[in-house]
């Protein structure tokens, strides 16, 4: 079915707290999309973010991130007080310069608001806690002692923390965890609040007919419960450090390649595991988004491995993934779950082919298609079974695209726009964003950032870099206009994309 939709983060809401959270300024932006005519709010990974507050670098495949939970919705169930001098701090958010730095004044807000739960529940209350814990203690009970010994150990990697408790000895993991049991519980207490508020705002965007498109990073970060907890997993050698690490080769982008850093899959004992763990997060993945992006598609029919020594992407192989072998354990398990395939960069035939079994939507990228030559990006090209875009998150604006083009460059994107060199850089963005939702292409989804015409200022991420701005990108306050909401609405309907 066509339909379209608009890519922004929750963190990039506004808000007086630093980060965009699950309250009401999304509540404000689930109506926004409702008058606009979208059916998909696409967001990025929601998993807890580590160093360099990348959402692709979680702290769990499967936690929530704390930095969403709302505390106005807290402070209106009475577990914290609005006037809490922690509260104040946090709406300075011009102090906070990353969110490592934001994250330790609201860890110390909601260990407040568990203690007054703790303090304040009624006995339903409590029991719908204990049996949040009790079904979810699968990751739950790993992630809550690892994120208590991360700060114990004054957030250090869980490779330099202490043997015992970084090779996970039995009895020392046992003792912390009788001596922390509050500070335990706390985070497990996170989790919960963010669940909930996260669910009853996708009840409120279902209702309004708006779906919620997620994002699953293909690769787990190396300072993770899920790889502390399960190393037999992932390529380690045995003192449990990475032999080879994830990336992505050179290329006209990037001349040394991409260093993520991310350890890779022992897809032999997940074979023999029967996928147990990867069926286990499509399907906890299927219950928070309507729809899933998988991250990096073409990795799972093989995949770029770099030793874990090297600086730089340059000197990595290509190694075999589970291909369909893996696709089919989760949908005899699972059935058919809505996916869509970042099917991005080098692909092969292998890869086409595993995209054509699989089933699933693949992806249009516009500013990829003017290199010059037919690449395949351009919308005469594409099949009914794709989502188009004109960049994502790891893309430059479509406005700040253009301005970098050459003369030549330039030139050849009005011409397939069928626009004047006299066009106005709001006319290239809006003719650009019109191509879009005229493809043939099932799934239109455009960045807030293009609906606003804005610059490579408002770029979310530059791959392979760390800090200058990064996932840093605030919405303003009003800039969801009746009119924009009105100009997107008739354009939906034009091409038959309304919702």
């Amino acid at each position: 079915m066509r339909s379209c939709g608009v890519l922004m983060h929750i963190t990039s809401l506004p808000s007086p707290c630093g980060t965009g959270t699950l309250g009401k300024e999304a509540y404000k932006f689930v109506d926004f999309l409702k008058k606009a005519g979208q059916t998909y709010w696409q967001i990025l990974p929601v998993g807890p973010t580590g160093f360099g507050d990348s959402p692709y670098q979680s702290y769990s495949a499967f936690a929530g991130n704390p930095l969403l939970i709302d505390l106005d919705m807290l402070a209106e169930e009475g577990l914290i007080s609005a006037d809490d001098k922690d509260m104040e701090l946090l709406r300075r958010k011009e102090s906070f310069a990353d969110f490592g730095q934001l994250f330790s004044f609201k860890r110390l807000i909601l260990a407040k608001a568990c203690a007054a739960f703790k303090e304040k529940a009624d006995p339903s209350q409590t029991a719908d806690f204990k049996e949040f814990c009790r079904k979810n203690a699968w990751w739950l009970d790993d992630y809550a002692l690892f994120m208590s010994l991360k700060y114990f150990f004054k957030q250090k990697m869980w490779t330099l923390w202490d043997d015992e408790y970084r090779l996970r000895d039995k009895k020392t993991l046992e003792e912390y965890s009788e001596k922390h049991s509050d500070d335990i519980e706390v985070w497990k207490f996170m989790q919960y609040k963010f669940i909930r508020q996260y669910k009853a705002l996708k009840k409120y965007a279902n209702k309004r007919g708006i779906k919620i498109y997620g994002d699953m990073p293909i690769y787990v970060s190396m300072d993770s419960s899920d790889i502390w907890a399960s190393p037999e997993m992932f390529m380690l050698d045995s003192d449990r450090r990475p032999v080879k690490v994830a990336g992505c080769p050179p290329d006209d982008f990037s001349p040394t390649g991409q260093l993520w850093g991310n350890p890779l899959y022992d897809w032999d004992y997940m074979e023999k595991d029967g996928y147990k763990w990867w069926i286990s997060r499509v399907k906890y993945s299927a219950k928070l988004f309507d729809l899933t992006r998988i991250d990096h598609f073409r990795g799972f029919e093989s995949f770029y491995a770099i030793p874990a020594e090297d600086e730089t992407a340059e000197h990595g192989e290509w190694l075999k993934g589970p291909s369909m072998k893996l696709f089919k354990a989760i949908k005899d398990a699972l059935g058919d779950v809505p996916l869509v395939a970042e099917d991005l960069g080098f692909l092969t035939d292998d890869v086409k082919d595993m995209l054509r079994e699989a089933g699933y939507p693949g992806m249009n990228v516009l500013e990829f298609g003017f290199g010059g030559d037919d690449s395949g990006y351009l919308p005469h090209n594409y099949v009914k079974n794709s989502v188009v875009y004109i960049g994502t998150h790891d893309n430059e604006t479509a406005l700040g695209w253009y301005r970098g083009l050459d003369k030549k460059g330039k030139k050849r994107v009005r011409k397939y726009l069928g626009l004047s060199k006299g066009a106005s850089d709001s006319e290239i963005v809006w003719a650009l964003i019109r191509l879009a939702y005229s493809s043939v292409s099932e799934g239109c989804v455009i960045q807030m950032q293009d609906l606003l015409c804005l610059d490579n200022s408002a770029r979310m991420n530059i791959p392979s870099t760390i800090g200058g701005g990064n996932w840093a990108w605030r919405l303003k306050g009003g800039e969801c206009t009746p009119e924009l909401a009105k100009k997107m609405k008739k354009l939906a309907k034009t091409y038959y994309r309304a919702g």
